[in-house]
């Protein structure tokens, strides 16, 4: 039954998903932006292409023949992604104290300042690649696997009665496979892996107790780096008291529900008070007014008024598109930004439909079997679980990675019996 497991194809594991919503490479922050606040799913993809993905140019019959007949791989050739965009890498990146006192030159800055120094955490792997290549991709390193969406092909004399439609700007025909989506799919074929899924965390030894963690009275802004490095690894910042008792998170899958302007709550505000603010996706009124008056106090408040210019500048923007685009990621515009008003987030449509994440860390204990932490982190859309003591103290997390770690090796193990 496992070799039936393996037989199985990354494209297997792609049915139903949508194409990735992208930008090219030369785009700016402030277009990154604009792209986040209209896609569905939170990120977008940042391109290097020399085709006509990204203009108004229509290929014609013969030149899709053409292209065709020079393979898929040649095709992909043209395109490649250099990159995965969610608002946790604009809010750190507006965090910084030079940002804060102009974002409206921040957000003109080119998108690439976005992006990882060191290479892309995202990788193409074709469509009929096999499960155990897409994990070592992702074991590798690789956050995102980028897949190619194959299509059906027509007879060419079919397709002349049907002429190719004009490419929409920002879409390619790829989509997005995580680790999440690999767990998802085995844990869909649970039984075949027994008694692997039964056994503790513990007795697997895939608890590290290498985690991000900061004081709970700290300045939230000395966290923003340890809130970088778990955006970069898929995992969290944990929040404890003196008795290193785990009180909560800044979790960036939090911080990817929010809006931008939580760049300036993280330059005011404690760990612990940052918490508040980001919890079920907006601020409370009263975070709101605290935020406000120490913006005040430190004569930053031209980082609100920058930022409301500016939202009226890309609303009118995303009209525009919501006018030209059948899509529905671009059917919404999002509201005006600002700290003030109601107290919370004035999302689109397209983030208010979102699970809205907590601040609460979700917790297991080490004798916790690996099924159950996989369905904990599956139901609550994260790529980790925190394990506590019996006490409360903190004992370190479990990740996808770790789980994928054993599966792989448990699979390998199988096929050789």
């Amino acid at each position: 039954m496992a070799v039936g497991l393996l037989s199985h194809k990354v494209s297997d594991l792609c049915l139903g998903k949508p194409p990735v919503l992208s930008i090219p490479a030369d785009s700016t922050v402030g277009d990154a932006l604009i792209a986040l606040r209209n896609s569905r799913d939170g990120c977008v993809s940042v391109w290097i292409c020399r085709c006509c993905c990204f203009c108004d140019r229509v290929l014609s019959v013969e030149e899709e023949e053409e292209e065709e007949e020079e393979g898929e791989e040649n095709k992909e050739g043209a395109c490649r992604c250099v990159g995965k965009l969610c608002m946790v890498d604009v809010i750190c990146y507006l965090s910084e104290e030079k940002h804060l006192l102009s974002p409206s030159a921040a957000l003109r800055a080119p998108v690439s300042v976005l992006l990882p120094k060191s290479p892309a955490r995202v990788a193409h792997v074709d469509a009929n690649g096999s499960l155990l290549e897409a994990i070592d991709l992702i074991l590798k390193g690789a956050q995102t696997l980028v897949v190619p969406i194959q299509r059906g092909r027509g007879t060419g004399s079919r397709r002349k009665l049907h002429p190719k439609q004009t490419p929409e700007k920002g879409h390619h025909q790829f989509c997005w496979l995580t680790s999440e989506d690999i767990i998802r799919f085995l844990l869909n074929s649970i039984g075949i892996l027994y008694p692997l899924p039964a056994r503790s965390i513990d007795s697997l030894g895939i608890i590290t107790s290498e985690t991000l963690t900061v004081g709970y009275h700290s300045p939230a802004s000395s966290a923003l780096e340890a809130i970088r490095l778990s955006h970069a690894n898929q995992t969290s910042v944990a929040v404890v008291d003196g008795d290193n008792n785990l009180i909560g998170e800044i979790s960036p899958y939090t911080l990817a529900c929010c809006e931008e302007t939580v760049a300036a709550a993280i330059a005011v505000l404690s760990c612990g008070d940052l918490m508040a603010y980001i919890d079920c996706g907006g601020p409370p009124e009263d975070m709101v007014r605290v935020v406000e008056a120490r913006l005040k106090e430190r004569d930053m408040e031209g980082f609100l008024e920058e930022f409301s210019m500016y939202s009226e500048s890309s609303n009118s923007l995303s009209s525009s598109l919501a006018a030209l685009s059948s899509d529905e990621e671009f059917l919404t515009s999002p509201g005006r930004r600002s700290l003030s008003g109601r107290g919370k987030y004035n999302r689109s449509l397209s983030y208010s439909a979102r699970m809205v994440r907590r601040s609460e860390a979700i917790v297991c204990q080490p004798r916790s079997s690996l099924v159950a932490v996989m369905i904990q982190a599956i139901a609550h859309r994260v790529n980790y679980v925190w394990v506590i003591e019996d006490d409360g103290s903190l004992a370190g997390m479990v990740t996808f990675s770790s789980m994928l770690e054993v599966f792989r090796e448990h699979l390998q193990h199988l096929t050789m019996e």
